[in-house]
């Protein structure tokens, strides 16, 4: 996995090596800590092996300024344990493209008929499956995440009820999730985020998997924008972004979409689902189903 827009002159980098659940959990304490551009993570399986057998992983972060060591150690001892925080290692990246070199070793991930991978991938998308390739250059949200794979599921299931005709990627990121509507249902997508640098990714990665015609995001603060508005009442909508904003942003977003229609959102520890399940049912929504990952959890909610 790899979270977060790769910072302005990465030249920090923070590295750990441990087994797949401290690796993991650190890589998601760090994206969840910092703003959206601050801080990137990523955690991936080596070749090493670790004593007393399985493989290690590798966890590091980028930052686009000197991080204290102090915090940082414990920030990785509140999601790991102090020896793992010991253990980390701090310095400078080397010249060269870290978010490609971080891409490369990533595996595609499968969420039922939805396959995310990186160009070095391309052989392995199935006939009957939906590839969605993205960018290694241009990474923000790979799929590799819980809440972008839980985000999947949830939509790989509701495609076998019915094919929803109007939908919204709010906070979209790389644009998976609006490209793999696009790709699934060959119809107009709407999408936008608040960040500039993501809005130009998911366009770039919307044409790289053929359906620019389709997605073109726009920036925009929740729907603020009047492109995003003027898709309104939407029959689905997409918000992976964070327990904050989901709660604040429920009337809003509520405000666009139909009478029957169904929001996936996303983004969310296991411990905010209860605050944001209820503001969205202050604005008339029930939670039909919830899937977790990796300490993540996904709701599809319905109105």
């Amino acid at each position: 996995m790899l979270e977060g827009l790769p910072p302005n002159n990465a030249a920090h980098k923070l590295s750990l090596v441990s087994d797949e659940r401290r690796a993991r959990a650190v890589a998601d304490l760090l994206a969840e800590s910092f703003e959206p551009g601050e801080v990137a993570s990523t955690a991936f399986e080596t070749e090493e092996r670790r004593p007393g057998g399985g493989r290690a992983w590798l966890m590091e972060a980028y930052f686009g300024w000197e991080p204290d060591e102090q915090a940082m150690r414990a920030l990785i001892a509140a999601a790991s344990d102090g020896e793992t925080a010991r253990s980390a290692t701090f310095g400078l990246t080397e010249k060269r493209d870290w978010v490609a070199n971080s891409l490369a070793d990533l595996k595609p991930v499968r969420a039922g008929r939805f396959l995310v991978h990186g160009a070095h991938d391309r052989a392995r998308v199935g006939a009957n499956d939906v590839g969605i390739e993205i960018e290694a250059g241009l990474a923000f949200g790979t799929g590799h995440h819980g809440t972008t794979r839980g985000c999947l599921l949830h939509f790989d299931r509701l495609l076998k009820r019915r094919r929803p005709q109007a939908i919204l990627d709010v906070g979209c990121g790389a644009g998976v999730l609006a490209i793999a509507a696009a790709k699934a249902l060959r119809r107009k997508v709407w999408l936008g985020d608040i960040d500039p640098t993501a809005v130009e990714v998911a366009n770039a990665n919307a044409r790289l998997n053929g359906v620019g015609g389709l997605c073109r995001a726009v920036q925009s603060r929740g729907v603020e924008a009047r492109a995003l508005r003027e898709g309104a009442p939407y029959d689905l909508v997409f918000a992976n972004i964070l327990a904050k904003p989901l709660r604040l942003m429920a009337p809003s977003l509520a405000a666009v979409i139909g009478a029957g229609g169904e929001a996936i959102v996303s983004g969310l520890l296991l411990a905010d689902v209860a605050g944001v399940l209820a503001s969205w049912r202050a604005q008339g929504f029930t939670l039909a189903e919830q899937i977790d990952l990796e300490g993540w959890a996904s709701l599809r909610l319905r109105r």
